[in-house]
């Protein structure tokens, strides 16, 4: 959310920074992560999303910064034997180059191409986007074979196909995870799959003796000030965990997420 807020993009942004460059195999995961090996607990594997080699995605939104990274994008190594780098020092509008070079990775870009010329790997070192098609989408940046899959296990294609009430029986989260972002007759997916992930994973979380719904009562009849439970609440969506670091990394934007909090509490308190 805190992207989301920031930047107002439903994709994820391209945003680790690594020996001073962005690696375009961000898509497959960021800070050492890796999105398509976030799996689900032992007895909920069965709803996750498999992985298709062969997917190809390009985001919808990006940032906007001068010289801001392009899409993130994912596809088989036979479309990307390897990939590069975002570089952001590129002047790409140059009409009086012969050829005339102009910006064209996406709308509104100043700066910047995509640079392939050599493989430069990720914080996790990969080096190619196969199978990386799950990066952070929507108002929560549902993110990760296990949280689409659960869209789609409960909400989508696979529920209608199996026989359960569906809300979205035409569309298959497993195969095209991008439709949270692009899909015009649906715009509201991007608000659906941040609630449905806070109803389904935060409200239940229930972890090592801390209990998401005792803790916001406490929050609340403590008067709100605590920034303990943001701070746990920012773990278990950023994260997984309430208490991190844990097995993904530590917290991202802790401050900036305490700080979006208050400024919504601020407004709905008046």
């Amino acid at each position: 959310m805190k992207e989301t807020i920031q930047y107002d993009a439903c994709d994820e942004n391209s945003w680790d920074y690594i020996n001073m460059q962005y690696p375009l195999a961000n898509s497959c995961g960021q800070l050492g992560q890796s999105y398509q090996d976030y799996h689900c607990p032992e007895h909920q594997r069965h709803m996750e999303c498999k992985v298709d080699p062969d997917m190809s995605i390009t985001a919808v939104t990006h940032a906007k910064w001068y010289g801001a990274p392009g899409p993130l994008f994912c596809g088989p190594k036979t479309e990307y034997p390897h990939v590069g780098i975002w570089d952001y020092t590129h002047h790409c509008d140059n009409v009086w180059a012969d050829p005339p070079e102009y910006c064209t990775a996406y709308e509104g870009q100043k700066a910047g191409r995509y640079d392939n010329s050599k493989p430069v790997p990720n914080s996790a070192g990969r080096t190619d986007v196969e199978g990386c098609c799950w990066w952070g989408r929507g108002v929560i940046q549902t993110t990760g074979i296990c949280n689409f899959g659960k869209l789609n296990y409960y909400l989508g294609k696979r529920a209608a196909d199996e026989g359960r009430e569906s809300r979205y029986p035409t569309i298959d989260f497993c195969k095209d995870p991008e439709v949270i972002c692009h899909s015009e007759e649906f715009k509201e997916l991007k608000w659906i799959a941040g609630f449905f992930y806070w109803i389904e994973s935060l409200q239940a979380y229930n972890e090592r003796g801390w209990d998401y719904q005792t803790e916001l009562h406490k929050f609340v009849d403590e008067g709100m000030g605590d920034h303990s439970f943001i701070n746990a609440v920012s773990g278990i969506v950023n994260r997984g965990c309430h208490d991190p670091p844990c097995g993904t990394g530590a917290v991202d934007g802790t401050h900036e997420r305490a700080g979006n909090f208050n400024k919504v509490l601020d407004i709905l308190t008046g």
